[in-house]
């Protein structure tokens, strides 16, 4: 049987030592769990994708996910695009508009208009035709064209559903890092991590232009979701005693979390102030 070594920090290491965990066994099951999600997704097609009924690997997608996927199908389709590619998914995050991921960019100071710009400028041309062949005009025996079928039009459609390698990369990129936070599904902060560590689709190349680098970003998507899951305790906690919510509410909750990650990214941003101060790249 093969071998394959795991690496872990040295407090887990310590700690699996001492509760006994059966390492080989939990490995196994967690890496199968994460093969047939990776595998489910690649097999997936957008153009069957059901925001009311999810199936396969679409299950664990968040409903504002699965949205995205749609808009981003939707508008690949509408640009006579052949694949959905990562920008699609990047242009359809910000057109969805309430996703935590957007939160997050404006938390890192990234701003969503400056975003869609970067994006548009990256679009890529419409591809020419290929040049037609040249007819024989020495055979008299050739056979006349076969009609193209009724419904070519509906299949090259349906092209546009699936995803590109990049994108396809990216998404699977965005389950991986849900695993590894522990979590048992994928929202719009796992996809957005997942565009940003892809290294070749043009939204990571856009947001890691605009400072999103991706341990940056996975740090801020973590303090983001322990300042959501504190300011929903809060909220839930005040709305048993109050019979409705205050006016503004959602504002409110937007500053906070917003603060809640300056806090959590400021040591971080201090760093590489420091760092580019000593290289002489900051006066």
């Amino acid at each position: 049987m093969p071998k394959i070594n795991v690496y872990l920090p040295d407090d887990l290491a310590e700690a699996v030592k001492e509760a006994g965990v059966p390492v080989s066994a939990v490995c196994q099951r967690a890496l199968e769990q994460a093969v047939r999600r990776v595998t489910a997704i690649r097999e997936t097609s957008l153009g069957d994708l059901d925001l009311e009924k999810p199936t396969g690997a679409l299950t664990h997608l968040t409903a504002r996910t699965r949205t995205v996927l749609k808009l981003a199908a939707d508008a690949a389709r509408a640009q006579g695009a052949a694949e959905v590619g990562t920008g699609h998914l990047l242009g359809a995050m910000l057109t969805e508009g309430t996703n935590l991921a957007l939160h997050v960019l404006r938390a890192m100071e990234i701003g969503l208009d400056q975003v869609r710009r970067d994006l548009d400028r990256h679009v890529p041309p419409a591809t020419d035709p290929a040049p037609a062949e040249p007819a024989d005009a020495d055979r008299t025996d050739a056979a006349p064209p076969e009609p193209a079928p009724a419904d070519a039009a509906d299949a090259a459609g349906a092209g546009s559903r699936r995803l590109s390698s990049p994108a396809a990369n990216a998404l699977e990129l965005a389950v991986t890092e849900a695993i590894a936070l522990g979590h048992n599904y994928v929202g719009c902060e796992h996809l957005l991590l997942g565009l940003v560590a892809e290294p070749d689709g043009t939204a990571g190349q856009v947001l890691r232009a605009l400072g999103a680098e991706p341990r940056l970003t996975r740090r801020a998507v973590s303090a983001a979701l322990a300042g959501y899951v504190h300011l929903r305790a809060n909220t839930q906690q005040a709305a048993a005693s109050a019979p409705a919510p205050a006016p503004g509410q959602a504002q409110q909750l937007a500053a906070l979390l917003k603060t809640e990650l300056k806090t959590e990214l400021r040591p971080i941003v201090e760093r590489l102030e420091r760092l580019e101060a000593h290289t002489g790249l900051r006066p």
